[in-house]
């Protein structure tokens, strides 16, 4: 059973011989981009039919003690894109975010741009180690041709890039897992992590799990009653992870999530219910897979 409170999250954690948690999808912006990102969420409710109150509506410096405080050890606050000119700026800001924040580790993202694979390039040579694609905010294809240096570039260096590339919470120009499995059937090595694993996907993105070895599913917003109420997962969904018990990685989506961090903890605690997964398959998610593509 997982932590009920927050409060509960660095026992809980002790108790499965963990010192800390290691989350691959969680977001730290410039100000005035999260500011609206926010009001994005605000207005969700209006397109939608359901609301989505940000649960740690903070100031940056209460976010990064609150992570402390659960016990997260080490992190990757991850950026995106809209529009081009905008990804190699923030990976300036994001570059800077690391050097500052003991726990984030550096990362980076990409847009689809003549300059995309110079940038991605600089940014692997600087030290990053893990990758955000957001097609649907983005709104662009992931196949374009501009992309496939940046692509080449991540799968030969074998830094994680973490792609939003399904159809939740709201359907983009060029979400689809199908979309997105034309890049990989182009770039098979890339390490690739499927943000929300594949929302609300989950059988296709499953599917590209066991057909390349080095995709894997993240956490994000999997399984908990938010988003069990709208796209809920399978029932067979145990007996999928059993087979691919290595490639789940932690995330939560903090701090743009409508319920408590503990909630994603538990919901990933049911899971490991399952005899077949157990505390293994806790450990593994909740430190040793993430750490491990973040090579920490």
């Amino acid at each position: 059973m997982g932590p009920e409170r927050d409060e509960d999250i660095p026992g809980w954690v002790r108790s499965l011989g963990l010192d800390g948690l290691v989350d691959l999808h969680l977001h730290f912006l410039p100000e005035r981009m999260l500011v609206k990102v926010w009001a994005y969420f605000d207005r969700i409710g209006e397109r939608t039919g359901y609301d989505w109150p940000i649960q740690y509506r903070v100031a940056e410096d209460e976010r990064v003690a609150l992570l402390e405080s659960f016990g997260v050890l080490r992190y990757a606050p991850l950026a995106y894109p809209h529009k081009p000119g905008m990804a190699e700026w923030l990976n300036g800001w994001l570059s800077e975010f690391a050097e500052r924040v003991p726990a984030a580790v550096h990362t980076a993202t990409l847009f689809p741009e003549p300059s995309a694979g110079k940038y991605v390039a600089e940014a692997l040579r600087a030290g990053a180690r893990c990758f955000k694609a957001h097609v649907q905010v983005g709104a662009y294809d992931p196949r374009d041709e501009l992309l496939d240096p940046a692509w080449g570039a991540l799968a030969e260096a074998g830094v994680p890039v973490v792609v939003h590339a399904g159809h939740g919470p709201e359907r983009g120009p060029h979400t689809g897992l199908d979309v997105f499995g034309e890049v990989l059937a182009r770039h098979p090595r890339l390490t690739a992590v499927l943000a929300h694993a594949g929302m609300p996907e989950y059988d296709e993105a499953l599917a590209l799990v066991e057909r390349y070895p080095r995709v894997h599913l993240d956490t994000t917003m999997v399984g908990v009653p938010f988003t069990e109420a709208l796209m809920p997962l399978p029932s067979y969904w145990t007996d999928r992870l059993a087979d691919i018990a290595d490639r789940i990685v932690l995330g939560t989506d903090f701090p743009n999530i409508p319920y408590s961090y503990a909630t994603q903890l538990r919901a990933v605690a049911d899971w490991a219910a399952d005899d077949r997964l157990g505390d293994d398959f806790l450990r593994a998610v909740l430190h040793d897979t993430p750490a491990k593509l973040l090579n920490l």
